[in-house]
């Protein structure tokens, strides 16, 4: 993200989500999503998709009767930018340091597991 990008709040980032899963929506279809894991007002889907857009974080096609929204912010790019600010307010810029209390606040899967495990070896080979 720049420095002119402005940067998301959580209920922005929620919507932000699920463009990145779902690709482009109209209002109405990320008020369904959104709506399925808590309650929330039509209107605020709305207004907090009209603020995305006046603040360049979404685009949005008026070609037909609904407008259609499409991030603009990367997923993966968004993440690594979140994450180097957590390392940074909350590590002291220490890897392992935010590894060690991810892996301690919350039980990994076996799957999850390997996956770190596969990640150190392709690291390491790299060295």
């Amino acid at each position: 993200m720049n420095h002119k990008m402005h940067r998301p709040t959580d209920a922005e980032i929620e919507i932000l989500q699920i463009l990145w899963e779902q690709g482009d929506c109209t209002v109405r279809e990320v008020h369904e999503k959104l709506n399925q894991t808590k309650t929330t007002i039509y209107t605020t889907t709305l207004k907090t998709m009209q603020r995305m857009f006046q603040k360049g974080l979404v685009s949005r096609n008026e070609d037909s009767r609904h407008h259609i929204y499409s991030a603009i912010l990367k997923e993966e790019p968004t993440r690594k930018l979140f994450i180097l600010e957590l390392l940074a307010r909350f590590f002291g810029n220490s890897t392992s340091e935010l590894v060690l209390q991810a892996l301690s606040a919350k039980k990994a899967s076996p799957e999850e597991i390997r996956e770190i495990e596969n990640i150190i070896q392709s690291l390491k080979k790299r060295e």
